[in-house]
């Protein structure tokens, strides 16, 4: 292990792979021993060959629209997997679950009673001023009185080791071909190291979210068309869009595609209209009607509004849940939860600061250059500061932003995310890392194990999404059984490239 391992170095962050000791934890400890056979980081960089030319012949790719190279770029990927043990798996599915049904209820309030505005443990204000907030939509049913279906959580762990949320994902969130693709992948390339670990599946997801999405159609329809809702081949998950309507067997369509007679949707076909009842749309809220938002939107369907207020199509997810993801309502999601469950948050938030609070805008501006500051409303790893990483221009950039539009704006501390050992420039080299699981809300809460394990390629990075230079790690759940083999030093089967 010398060879590969020998210069792996922490640096004083938690590291999933190694404990404090610089030994293996128990659940690495047989990957570890599988890495001392290997012959030297040459056997390493060529796995690492054969992942990068499977993922070129699948196509898998992702857009970078501020890259004028060229926009379509293989996604990124390390072979070092990211693995879980049973305990914290167990852990982060209870967390994950509460988190789902507080922002469930905390939707259906605010487009329904309006209680917790009323109890005044969320700001009225900060509801009605969100972007995302539609108003439209207060008083409107939804299907099961389910205001978001999918929600793809933002997880780190502290340098402690504490996993903590980031932040929630309710609109559209895209990566979870990303996690279906690294696996078939690592199959590849450690076919038998993946079987003799005891990973737990992940393939069950496009099942699992078209059982979500019928879960969601009109009563009395006997046998639901189910699409999804693409703005083009030019959007950056355009690979998602297409990878998930083909492993769930639905057509994938634009909004051209299309129509609406009686508030009722058509899909339009050689034969004529065909009846759509349920909609996957990977379209945000302002561009899904033109009739009711944006006018110059040629990404939507005229009449679409109509269709859903009338409960004739269902819309995966509701229009309006973003507000819940909206980044200065982030803070709240504890209250949300002691309020609507009377339970405890099980999963910590970070410490946020608010700067449309006085209090909150002072300390952010005194602090600017240690703090990590978000805009509310950006993704993706835009419209961010990250303070210790920053000029001094770009800092007073910042500055003037916050006190001309403080509702725009949180700033949290600069945290230490954990490592995790990365095949970097030819060597193992420790990077940060965080995961982004992903939780279906339809009959009942569905999670399948892992999730997508983003991986800050960059020495001394903190940013890990993949349009700022980010990647990807496949992320192992292992079955109960299965740990407790993991932990035992048993030698196993040397694995033959599958070329």
């Amino acid at each position: 292990m010398a060879d590969l391992f020998d210069s792996y170095d922490p640096a004083g962050f938690f590291d999933e792979m190694f404990a404090a000791s610089g030994q293996p934890r128990p659940h690495y400890r047989r990957l570890s021993e599988r890495f001392v056979r290997m012959s030297g980081v040459s056997e390493l960089l060529d796995r690492q060959t054969l992942a990068d030319q499977t993922f070129l012949r699948r196509g898998v790719t992702f857009t970078v629209y501020s890259d004028d190279r060229g926009t379509e770029k293989i996604f990124p990927f390390d072979l070092i997997p990211r693995i879980i043990p049973p305990a914290e798996w167990q852990h982060l599915e209870r967390g994950l679950k509460q988190r789902m049904l507080a922002l469930n209820a905390f939707l259906a309030d605010i487009y329904g009673p309006q209680r917790i505005l009323k109890e005044k443990l969320v700001p009225s204000e900060l509801v009605h001023t969100s972007k995302h907030f539609r108003p439209e939509m207060v008083g409107t049913p939804v299907p099961r009185k389910l205001y978001v279906h999918i929600n793809g959580v933002d997880l780190i762990r502290d340098p402690q080791g504490v996993y903590r949320v980031l932040e929630d994902n309710l609109r559209t969130p895209s990566g979870v071909s990303y996690v279906l693709e690294n696996r078939q992948v690592m199959k590849r390339v450690f076919p038998n190291l993946i079987r003799d670990y005891g990973v737990r599946p992940v393939e069950t997801y496009p099942s699992d979210l078209l059982a979500t999405l019928l879960h969601l159609a009109p009563d009395g329809v006997a046998d639901p068309t189910v699409v999804l809702l693409t703005p083009g081949v030019y959007n950056s998950a355009y690979f998602e869009h297409s990878f998930l309507a083909r492993q769930m067997g639905i057509e994938i369509v634009e909004g051209s595609d299309l129509v609406v007679e009686n508030d009722r949707v058509y899909m339009r076909r050689v034969h004529g209209l065909s009846p759509v009842h349920v909609i996957y749309r990977r379209i945000d809220d302002d561009f899904l009607d033109p009739t009711v938002f944006r006018r110059d939107s040629l990404l939507g369907v005229p009449g679409l509004v109509g269709a859903f207020r009338k409960g004739n199509v269902a819309l995966c997810n509701p229009i309006g849940t973003g507000v819940a993801d909206d980044k200065a309502m982030y803070p709240y999601v504890p209250s949300m939860i002691r309020f609507y469950l009377s339970e405890e948050p099980i999963l910590p938030n970070v410490e946020t600061f608010l700067s449309s609070e006085a209090k909150d805008r002072g300390y952010i501006l005194e602090h600017l250059p240690h703090l990590v500051v978000k805009s509310v409303n950006e993704a993706g790893g835009y419209g961010m500061l990250v303070g210790p990483h920053s000029t001094k221009e770009q800092i007073e950039e910042f500055r003037r932003k916050i006190v001309a539009q403080p509702r725009n704006f949180i700033a949290q501390p600069t945290i230490g995310l954990s490592r995790c050992p990365s095949l970097c420039d030819g060597q193992i080299s420790p990077r940060h890392v965080d995961l982004r699981p992903y939780v279906l809300n339809g009959e009942t809460v569905r999670i399948v194990p892992g999730g997508l394990t983003r991986v800050a390629l960059r020495k001394g990075s903190l940013v890990v999404n993949s349009s700022q230079g980010g990647g990807s790690k496949d992320t192992w759940v292992l079955a109960e059984s299965a740990a407790t083999e993991a932990a035992q030093t048993q030698p196993a089967v040397t694995e033959q490239l599958l070329v």
